[in-house]
């Protein structure tokens, strides 16, 4: 038996018998972590509010031996808040669904449990913060974040240089397969066309060029989007069941 302490961000929560709630955490330390909280459906419990989707906490666990592979779920004991994102996420339509999408993704994209991602981690909390301020389009943070996980995830996209032989660009061609731009020779079956600026975007979504991507007209935004989330479903080999619910601009 044991008790370790970490915080992290809470990706999402199950009922689990009458007032429990299983709740799955992507932590600094210990990666994913699914841990049983004992009483916070309960309207008198101290922190079930605490443990909602969204917010960054700093939660202490319980243990009985290697709980965090498969022997059994750990427990919450105690948990302090250190950031409500979810405070000013969930009443806005936009963000909400566009934070649901980038929670989703971080789950996928640490599918070990116990298995510490620190880059994923920190990406979330600055996505999510982000996305807290209100100072960019939601779906500018969402693709921003979408795009950055794949590239820790070490399937980074190119918007510029060939994907295939490195022929410095602008490219005319953009394949999902490939790994983004590619030069005429290097075209591939089902490689599309997009407009320069939908691939400028993109490129500056990557790199964090805010001011760039700021002032991207709609429909550049939408086409751009539309790359990110065919780009995301090749590498997950499965779509996000949140993206269909995303606002587009």
């Amino acid at each position: 038996m044991s008790l370790f302490r970490d915080d992290g961000i809470v990706l999402r929560t199950q009922k689990l018998g009458e007032a429990d709630r299983i709740i799955t955490l992507l932590t600094r330390g210990h990666g994913r972590v699914r841990a049983v909280a004992r009483g916070v459906r309960r309207t008198k419990s101290r922190f079930g509010a605490r443990l909602e989707p969204f917010s960054h906490v700093d939660v202490q666990f319980f243990a009985r031996g290697n709980a965090l592979i498969g022997r059994g779920l750990p427990l919450c004991t105690q948990t302090e808040t250190i950031a409500p994102y979810g405070r000013h996420i969930v009443d806005d339509y936009g963000r909400y669904t566009a934070g649901t999408a980038m929670l989703e993704t971080a789950e996928r994209f640490t599918d070990h449990e116990g298995e510490p991602n620190v880059q994923q981690y920190l990406l979330l909390v600055g996505g999510l913060r982000t996305l807290a301020a209100g100072e960019h389009a939601p779906g500018l943070v969402m693709d921003a974040f979408l795009l950055r996980s794949l590239a820790v995830g070490g399937y980074a996209p190119s918007f510029d240089d060939c994907a295939k032989c490195g022929l410095p660009g602008p490219n005319r061609f953009f394949s999902v397969a490939a790994g983004g731009s590619v030069c005429a020779d290097c075209r591939v079956p089902g490689s599309v066309v997009p407009s320069g600026e939908a691939l400028r975007l993109l490129g500056a979504l990557l790199t964090g060029d805010w001011a760039t991507a700021d002032r991207a007209e709609a429909r550049h935004v939408r086409e751009g989007s539309g790359l990110v989330s065919a780009y995301l479903h090749w590498h997950l080999e499965r779509g996000l069941r949140s993206l269909r619910f995303v606002e587009k601009g």
